[in-house]
Order: C-alpha cells, then sequence, then structure tokens
C-alpha cells in the first residue's frame, strides 16, 4: 500500500517540484498552501507523514503541529530557514520528529520520509521479526511496542514515535547510562544524522508530557557531560 504524504509549504514551487518527486518513488502526495487548509484535509483524511513548513500565512507550521498532536502522532518532518534554530528547537519540543534546513535536498527529504515510516511500520508491528516484542514495565511505566501504547500510572501517554523509541532505549537498562550518540542511534539509527540539540529538545518534550500526568515524575535524569539514563525504582 502507498504512503499518503502530506506536503505543506505556501511556495507553490516547492510543493510542485516535492510532491513530483515524492510521486516518483511511489508516494501519494496532497499538498496544501497554509496550514489552515492541511489541518482541515488532514482531520477530514489521515496521512502516514507530514512536511510542514514553519513559515506560513493564516496558520504556521508550529500551530498546526500542536493542533495535530492535540490527537495525533503523525510523524512530522518540519521545513526550516537556515537562521531559524529558534524554530527547530521550539517545533521538536512541540513533538516533531525531525527536521530539515532550507534550502535541502530532495533525496534527503525522501530517505528521512522512508526512515520515519520505516519505524513507524517497526513500532506497528512489535519491532521485532521472529514475534511480537512484549510489553516492557518497568514500574508505573509501561511501554508496548507493538501497540505503540505507553502508559504511566495506569494513565495513557501521547508520544511521538521518537519519544517512544527514545524513552524504550533509557528504560531497557535502568541506571544506565545513555549518551547522545546511543540516543540517536536508537531513535534515528544510522540513515539519519541529527544533532545533540534534537536529542535535548526530544527529552524535554518527553519530561513535560510525563510531568503534565504527574508532577512527581522525575525518572529521566540527566548526567551533565554525559548523558541520560531512566532512574531505578
Amino acid at each position: 500500500m502507498q504512503p499518503t504524504i502530506a506536503l505543506v509549504d505556501d511556495d507553490r514551487n516547492i510543493l510542485t517540484s516535492v510532491s513530483i518527486a515524492l510521486e516518483a518513488e511511489g508516494f501519494k502526495v496532497r499538498t496544501y498552501n497554509d496550514g489552515t487548509e492541511a489541518m482541515r484535509g488532514m482531520s477530514a483524511n489521515p496521512v502516514d507523514l507530514a512536511v510542514l513548513d514553519i513559515k506560513m500565512p493564516r496558520m504556521d507550521g508550529m500551530e498546526l503541529l500542536g493542533r495535530l498532536r492535540q490527537n495525533s502522532n503523525v510523524p512530522v518532518i518540519f521545513l526550516t530557514s537556515k537562521d531559524d534554530e529558534i524554530d527547530e528547537v521550539l517545533g521538536l519540543r512541540m513533538g516533531a520528529d525531525d527536521y530539515i534546513t532550507k534550502p535541502f535536498s530532495q533525496r534527503l527529504l525522501i530517505e528521512r520520509i522512508r526512515a520515519l515510516l520505516r519505524r513507524e511500520r517497526a513500532t506497528q508491528e512489535g519491532g521485532e521479526q521472529e514475534g511480537v516484542e512484549p510489553p516492557l514495565v518497568r514500574g508505573d511505566l509501561m511501554l508496548d511496542p507493538a501497540r505503540h501504547l505507553c502508559t504511566w500510572k495506569s494513565e495513557p501517554i501521547n508520544l511521538t514515535v521518537t519519544e517512544f523509541l527514545i524513552l524504550k532505549a533509557l528504560a531497557q537498562r535502568p541506571g544506565h547510562v545513555k549518551n547522545r550518540d546511543q540516543l540517536m542511534d536508537s531513535a534515528y539509527g544510522d540513515s539519519i544524522y541529527v544533532d545533540d540539540r534534537t536529542i535535548d529538545s526530544h527529552i524535554k518534550r518527553l519530561r513535560k508530557k510525563f510531568k503534565d500526568a504527574d508532577d512527581d515524575f522525575a525518572q529521566i535524569e540527566t548526567l551533565y557531560g554525559v548523558g541520560y539514563r531512566y532512574r531505578e525504582q
């Protein structure tokens, strides 16, 4: 089945050229030139992945991402301008899975899309080819990769694919430190390069989601200059 990609950008040249490139690679593409139109379209017809420009009229990419994350974990890639580092950080904190800086290589974008779709598919199928990966339980935390389900004290926590994989990597070995490179490999694999700020932003987003559910949550610990670990209970 062909994955469906939502491409949202107010630059019609990008919409045209990128949609042609994606369709040539076997994707179905729905194009939108502003966030309001995209929100309406994706609500009526969900997609497998969304590529969002940040700066758009009517509803920008940040607001669109925030609305999407209210009831959807669809993988999201942000398109950002070269000088918009603050936008990259904010986007990741809000739940984006990746970002690409303009001007960008269409081949790079296609590879990022394929990588995120592979992870999403592996998570939904349980991750392991030999069989369904069993749920991981660490005290009050439960992660079920087969259903992409996370709960804390039996309350569901809505995580993106990237957040889920980072948390699983930490929770698999409580008390053991994972440096940023190891977390990058767990969440992104070796087909995508991201910098340290990307992992830090996802960790902040994870903490916020758990803190919103439980003010006392303090399981993800930072060891400055070293990395992160999941606290033993």
